[in-house]
């Protein structure tokens, strides 16, 4: 099948600078690992910039499906972006739409959805100031409300750590703040890929914080920048009772915000042992060092393995909605050459 792989690089393609940059891309190395796995699985690859001139590119080279890879160049909802423009020009790519992204990445309209699904859910507040910050137990955990990558994660005591860590982010990140309930316990994180009744999750992922103060995954923790980085676990050692019930939480989730073909929720188990959902990332790191390829591992996966086997889910997806689609043939062609 003929594939445009299409990521962030170069931020230079738009008509002008408008609203904040996004602080997330791809590595050139980890976008050639990806490119890598799909010539791997049979593809003809070429790679592309997710940026205004895009359009033209698939015009002149037109491919079968786009891989995304693209976080987006600025704004608020640049994980949309991409997805907006294929579907506004009928070109098939992987992963969520721009509703799913749209959903997933407002925290807190992703907590209202799932809490109306019956996921447990920490409560939380919308904050710019002081006086959105009552009614909540401490400590609390402070974040953007439309960041990933635990940009902007505090934990905060009492109500005047968490005023603070909410001019924070109201300042640096210009937008309210997700103020939640802490729930002490253990954190686990679930991968999903598939769509509607075929989603398949992959087992779950334990962050093992060791005996260190704080128990939250950082920025600096994600991108290995701290000496006493969280372990992962995988399997996670849970129990067939609670596996199924994050199992199943999980699930919930990615059906209530409309994700489509990957995504990764990250869950945590309080004192009762109820799994309690704290976001999901629509777009899951396809990085060989995070939780959602090493997930993917333990369930034998190997790396171009669960890159091809997006590729497939997508293809699936697209042929149920429109049977006589030309990626119908192209995707049997193609797993037929990586063995499904």
């Amino acid at each position: 099948m003929k594939l445009a792989l299409v990521r962030n690089h170069d931020r230079s393609g738009v008509l002008a600078v408008a609203g904040r940059p996004s602080p997330e891309r791809y590595s050139e190395k980890a976008v050639g690992r990806v490119a890598e796995a799909l010539q791997t699985g049979g593809h003809d690859v070429r790679v592309h910039e997710a940026d205004r001139h895009l359009l033209d590119r698939l015009a002149d080279d037109p491919v079968d499906l786009v891989f995304n890879m693209a976080y987006g160049i600025q704004g608020e909802c640049r994980y949309t972006h991409l997805p907006a423009m294929l579907e506004l020009a009928g070109v098939p790519y992987t992963g969520s739409g721009p509703m799913g992204h749209t959903l997933a990445l407002d925290k807190a309209v992703t907590k209202t959805l799932i809490a109306a699904a019956g996921v447990p859910t920490p409560a939380h507040r919308v904050a710019r100031g002081p006086v959105d910050l009552e009614g909540l137990r401490y400590p609390v955990v402070v974040k953007p409300r439309h960041e990933s990558t635990s940009y902007g994660l505090a934990l905060a005591h009492d109500v005047h750590e968490a005023a603070a860590a909410v001019e924070v982010v109201v300042r640096r990140y210009r937008q309210p703040a997700l103020v939640e309930e802490y729930v002490e316990g253990r954190e686990v994180c679930v991968g999903l890929i598939g769509n509607g009744d075929e989603v398949c999750t992959l087992p779950a992922v334990e962050i093992d914080f060791g005996t260190r103060a704080l128990r939250l995954m950082t920025k600096s923790d994600k991108f290995h920048g701290t000496d006493d980085e969280p372990q992962r676990i995988c399997p996670a050692p849970l129990d067939p009772f609670l596996r199924h019930r994050v199992e199943d939480v999980a699930r919930a989730t990615f059906a209530a915000t409309h994700c489509r073909d990957y995504a990764r929720v990250d869950i945590r188990i309080d004192a009762l042992g109820v799994p309690q959902v704290l976001e999901i990332n629509s777009m899951a790191s396809l990085g060989t060092g995070g939780s959602y390829v090493l997930a993917a591992a333990a369930a034998g996966l190997d790396f171009a393995g669960l890159v091809n086997r997006i590729v497939d889910v997508a293809v699936e997806r697209y042929d149920r909605e429109a049977p006589d689609r030309a990626t119908s043939r192209a995707g049997a062609a193609a797993t037929g050459a990586h063995g499904g």
